[in-house]
């Protein structure tokens, strides 16, 4: 099926003309991405917070940022830790199995021991634990003397957990940035930071795990009585990891998130981490030029968090924190190649999916449920949710087997007596809420979590698991309409080849670092004839155009690059004339800068039918 093609509206003339001399192409991608007013939007590109609610951690304002003690009980929780350090307690940072909450454990972990605290951490197995506190760890780190337990990414759901830590003489702060319980009754009893509390003074709720992790930091620093430059050499130092956890996360890349991650990528690209370097090495990361956003979200995030996904996180957090280069080549490569094993793991559930889908025939919801004797890996089931979704254009939910078994001794022997029980993972469409549809399910759940474009789930029994399925059915059927169903991609502007230079992209460049909220612009140009066409790779999978504007005899030809998508350019010939949807990039060769697109989608132009 064909995505439609939706171009946003340019902004208002009066608006682009009173902001003169920003492009009005500026204007508009900032218009259209919330920002519609011109103080917001010399606001945005100068990069400027709120001065009344500020701290700048330096003497140069390179870490200025919302002050740490705007959240409500910030002043009581440095009180408690300050107090646990004085008296030499042991502290646990109690983290998350994925790349944001092992960033949030280091970030913590590395500034509390350079203040002199007995610090370690604690990462849940991602399998036998699951997500957030438990009992069980909480006992055991009791017997080993810990006496004040602080969190990061997660928490905020865990007031039993928290209740029990408080019963047995343990000291519990969480700092989460998850959604918190609709029932105040059901919030931990104990100091928390959560910027996602609506009714904190924080100003921007979003936050990741590690930026909140970073704001405890923060105001940890600015209550000591350290000297301002070893303030500011301590975090800029933890910004790094800010930035690799917030991008791999997939948070809202505005507001003080885009400050955070591009003062961090900055630090980034220092490459003073040698877990980091070995990790840039072997993932074959290009250093001879600035790393962006991207090479954080598609070539670190995913090995960092193969670490749970396949094995333990403890690994991804040697690799972070380690100062020895011969540990953290060897923690790099044990990474990468369980980022191969995850990816073959994903595939391979990916095919025994799709084994079950006729692609002409589509239900309206895709619903994977591994077969009687198959028990998928959990935790890439919320990947292979996301590939479907996106590949068929169906809300996917992807539902492994689980054994819970016990062994009974008998007369004859020993029997294993099993019982099985479902978890799965979803992801959704733009228009199809997936937690609203799994709230009015739940009776047939044993926990859920998660928000409209993505859940998590698991299920006690296969009678619960088929009135599950029949009841989403009924639910797909009655909200699902034709139009969400249709697959789209949003452009945000129409572009002619001949106002196409340089300045331009480097103007637009002023937008990065590109993310969640904040996505790279997406252009459209039309009538362009096909002058040449040429595969490159060793296969042969991948394909360059050259581009011409039909009808501006006078602007520059350009070259369109597609990776590994040559299938779809099947019937495309030179001399043709087509609509192309692209990215704008600078291609820097043999010292020789000019524009490539990066093609998106195409099209025939409708002019060929006449």
């Amino acid at each position: 099926m064909n995505n439609i093609w939706q171009v946003a509206p340019a902004a208002p003339v009066d608006l682009a003309n009173r902001l003169a001399p920003i492009s009005p192409l500026l204007v508009s991608l900032l218009y259209n991405r919330g920002f519609q007013s011109e103080a917001t939007i010399k606001a945005f590109l100068n990069e400027e917070l709120d001065d009344s609610l500020v701290y700048d951690l330096s003497v140069d304002s390179s870490l200025r940022f919302y002050n740490p003690f705007l959240f409500r009980d910030m002043e009581a929780v440095v009180d408690l830790i300050v107090s646990h350090i004085k008296q030499a307690n042991k502290i646990i940072i109690y983290g998350d199995y994925d790349a944001d909450g092992v960033t949030s454990a280091s970030v913590l972990v590395e500034g509390l021991r350079t203040l002199h605290a007995d610090v370690d951490v604690y990462l849940p197995d991602r399998v036998s634990e699951g997500y957030g506190l438990n009992k069980e760890a909480i006992k055991s780190l009791k017997e080993q003397g810990v006496q004040l337990i602080i969190t990061v990414d997660c928490g905020i759901r865990n007031k039993e957990e928290v209740d029990y830590a408080k019963s047995i003489g343990i000291d519990i702060i969480i700092t989460d940035h998850h959604v918190l319980p609709d029932s105040l009754a059901e919030l931990p009893d104990c100091l928390c930071i959560d910027p996602a509390d609506r009714n904190d003074n924080y100003p921007w709720p979003y936050l990741a795990g590690v930026g909140v992790a970073f704001k405890l930091l923060s105001a940890l620093l600015i209550k000591s009585k350290l000297v301002v430059e070893q303030k500011q050499l301590i975090a800029r130092r933890a910004l790094d990891l800010v930035a690799v956890g917030t991008i791999s996360d997939l948070v809202n890349l505005l507001g003080e998130n885009r400050l955070l991650v591009k003062k961090g990528l900055e630090v980034l690209n220092d490459n003073n981490r040698p877990g980091l370097k070995a990790l840039f090495k072997i993932a074959r990361i290009a250093l001879d030029k600035p790393l962006e956003a991207w090479n954080v979200g598609w070539q670190l995030g995913p090995r960092l968090n193969a670490a749970s996904r396949v094995g333990h996180a403890n690994s991804a957090f040697a690799l972070v924190n380690t100062r020895d280069e011969k540990e953290a080549r060897e923690l790099a490569l044990e990474l990468n190649n369980r980022n191969l094993s995850r990816q073959q793991i994903t595939e391979d559930i990916i095919k025994e999916v799709e084994s079950n889908i006729d692609p002409n025939n589509l239900p309206l919801i895709i619903i994977g449920i591994a077969q009687e004797g198959q028990f998928w890996n959990e935790g890439v089931v919320g990947l292979v949710a996301g590939r479907i979704c996106e590949k068929y254009h169906r809300p996917s939910l992807i539902i492994t087997r689980i054994i819970e078994g016990d062994r009974t001794e008998m007369e004859s022997g020993e029997m294993i007596t099993e019982k099985i029980s479902f978890k799965g993972s979803g992801r959704s469409l733009e228009g199809f809420n997936l937690i609203e549809a799994i709230t009015e399910s739940s009776s047939h759940l044993e926990k859920y979590g998660g928000h409209p474009m993505a859940c998590g789930f698991s299920i006690s029994n296969e009678e619960n698991l088929l009135a599950f399925k029949e009841q989403l059915f009924k639910i797909a059927e009655e909200a699902l309409t034709e139009e969400i169903l249709r697959p789209k991609l949003k452009i945000d502007a129409k572009l002619d080849f001949i106002n196409l230079n340089i300045n331009l992209v480097e103007e637009l460049n002023s937008l990065a670092p590109y993310g969640q909220n904040n996505p790279q612009p997406r252009f459209t140009s039309k009538y362009l004839v096909v002058e040449d066409i040429v595969l490159m790779g060793a296969e042969k999978q991948h394909l360059k155009l050259r581009l011409r504007d039909l009808h501006n005899s006078g602007s520059d030809s350009f070259w369109a690059v597609d990776f590994n998508c040559i299938s779809k350019y099947e019937g495309l010939k030179i001399g043709d004339i087509v609509d192309l949807a692209y990215y704008l990039d600078i291609n820097n060769f043999a010292g020789r800068r000019a524009i490539q697109l990066k093609a998106i989608d195409w099209h025939f132009s409708k002019m060929n039918n006449i």
